[in-house]
């Protein structure tokens, strides 16, 4: 895992104006095949879960998950890691609105498109339908969240919303708790309720 970090580092560096030198020598010595573009953390924390559900040890697999710190760096990393840099496969998994992003980059770079996984809304949404509302207080409960959830739910700018809108939009309302709920939402869901595109990223790697 460690080494996969400097990886990560080497290609953050890369993608910033540094030398390729590091990420391409790391690339080899790793022997990594894959690379997982992905929005931003808390999907990184939703596909780290689900892989240590099913027993998956993706850095060992040659699988480099990599939080892109948004859409719009998708075309930077496709260039970088697939067929115009490392050579990697691409494959990764977006929010419905960003697919833009990601398939103009992705053609950008010469790379496949079929191996994105697109989640209706965004990840959190997918996640919060397979559970259910019920499934989803539970964990608020447990964590201590609920007592703000129900104050949440009593803002103006809440009425009238769908349940599974609000809490979308309440795990976004506190630096880290998007990143926290995407593993604690995977780790709730019964093996059969796996949201399919998540199903599919982690059945294709």
């Amino acid at each position: 895992m460690a080494d996969m970090r400097a990886f990560q580092d080497a290609v953050t560096s890369w993608a910033t104006g540094g030398p390729d030198g590091p990420a391409r020598d790391l690339a080899e010595s790793l022997g990594v095949r894959t690379a997982v573009l992905l929005e931003g953390l808390s999907d990184l924390a939703a596909v780290e879960a689900l892989a240590a559900r099913r027993g998956r040890d993706l850095a060992a697999e040659g699988v480099f998950v990599v939080p892109m710190g948004g859409a719009m760096s998708v075309g930077c990393y496709a260039g970088l890691l697939g067929p115009p840099g490392l050579g990697l496969r691409l494959t990764g998994l977006c929010d419905e609105g960003e697919q833009g992003f990601y398939e103009r980059g992705l053609t950008r770079a010469q790379a496949p498109l079929q191996d994105i996984y697109v989640c209706t809304a965004d990840l959190e949404d997918e996640l919060i339908r397979a559970l259910g509302m019920a499934g989803v207080e539970e964990i608020l409960r447990a964590e201590g969240d609920f007592r703000a959830w129900q104050t949440f739910q009593r803002q103006p700018a809440q009425h009238g919303r769908p349940r599974h809108q609000q809490v979308r939009r309440f795990l976004g309302t506190k630096k880290g708790r998007k990143i926290r709920y995407g593993r604690l939402l995977v780790e709730a869901l019964a093996p059969d309720r796996t949201p399919p595109p998540l199903d599919g990223l982690l059945a294709s790697l």
